[in-house]
């Protein structure tokens, strides 16, 4: 069933006319804008409207549309990094918002990162998933060869964007959520041409693959917890540590999957809304029917090491290396670890381990 919401307006500072979409009551929770955005469809996308759910219940969500998206004004001059930023400050100001959490998923995360650096009396803390510092134009070392993907996703788009056939379409699709049922595919399909025409698409993906927060990473100063899938193929898993090891106190927590931003049905979906609303504060509500928890499962001490490590998003080899251990023991006492703690991944055992404080030093 779609969320209630309340649609309002304001205008960028070069006069954008901005749609944003009210969730829910409580304390202002903003979220950054990516660049597909659609405030019609939003409450009903496969992991939009979960998110929602989650952080609405006991938060106010604001979002938004991008400029040229949805249903904020179509035709503009500017598409930049410098304009999305505009624009959220917008948002932010048009609702009389002095202090609050910020969320940035995808290329959101380097809007908000922006933001928060230039406004770090404002952002009291910021959740990140998905996202990057650096892109296909923008990294100093870049590969001939990464650049010449960007060019062809980039052409692809300016083709096959406003065709009936999804064909052109769903490499993006794919790349997204290479794990997404057809019903999934079809729509997040639908949610692509929905948001953007094809000349804005174009315009919007050239100015994504030359983002570059690295200097605003290193200057955010409000406590940050940053997600990132193994397996995203939008953001390499080592764009979203690298982001991490950027912003000074970040805390990193990779999930397990392939999915850009997991669905509601993986396990690593429950990882993701749990530690956010722990880290922004919100109880764990206990129904008074439910059972004792059972004692905390034991864990030898070197499980508790290899998990430890997992946590901060370390490679089997970076663990042996650093335990002086075979990257085939790393794997059995992560096994072990898994079974004492009853998770299917390992990103779960080292959440739950994390949450019963088991990994302390």
């Amino acid at each position: 069933m779609p969320l209630e919401r309340d649609i309002r307006f304001c205008r960028s500072a070069d006069g954008v006319e901005l749609a944003m979409a009210l969730y829910g009551q409580g304390p202002p929770l903003v979220k950054a804008a990516a660049w597909l955005a659609n405030i019609e469809l939003t409450r009903v996308h496969p992991f939009f409207q979960p998110l929602l759910e989650a952080f609405s219940g006991s938060h106010r969500c604001i979002t938004y549309d991008s400029r040229g998206c949805g249903l904020s004004q179509r035709h503009v001059d500017d598409i930049s990094l410098e304009a999305w930023v505009r624009d959220l400050e917008a948002v932010v100001d048009s609702q009389g918002l002095e202090r609050f959490p910020l969320l940035g998923v995808s290329q959101g995360a380097a809007v908000a990162v922006a933001y928060a650096a230039r406004h770090p009396e404002r952002v009291s803390r910021m959740i990140l998933f998905g996202g990057f510092a650096t892109a296909y134009f923008s990294n100093s070392r870049s590969d001939p060869r990464a650049i010449e993907e960007g060019e062809t996703l980039i052409s692809i788009a300016k083709l096959g964007w406003s065709t009936a056939s999804p064909a052109f379409r769903q490499v993006f699709t794919s790349k997204f959520a290479p794990e997404a049922t057809v019903e999934q595919q079809h729509a997040f399909d639908e949610y692509q041409r929905a948001a953007v025409t094809p000349e804005t698409a174009v315009r919007c993906l050239r100015a994504m693959y030359s983002i570059n927060v690295k200097k605003e990473a290193a200057g955010v100063r409000c406590p940050t917890l940053v997600f990132h899938v193994r397996g995203d193929q939008i953001a390499g898993f080592e764009k979203g540590r690298r982001l991490a090891a950027l912003i000074p106190g970040a805390r990193f927590v990779p999930l397990e999957g392939n999915n850009h931003v997991p669905f509601a049905t993986e396990p690593s979906w429950a990882i993701f809304r749990d530690e956010s609303l722990a880290f922004l504060g919100v109880p764990t509500a206990i129904p008074p029917s439910a059972p004792t928890q059972p004692s905390a499962p034991q864990l030898t001490a070197r499980q508790r090491e290899v998990l430890r490590r997992i946590a901060a998003g370390k490679t089997d080899k970076e663990i042996a290396r650093e335990l002086g251990l075979s990257p085939r023991t790393v794997e059995m006492h992560a096994a072990g670890a898994m079974k004492a703690l009853d998770s299917r991944t390992r990103a779960e055992a080292a959440h739950k381990a994390a949450q019963q404080q088991l990994l302390a030093p």
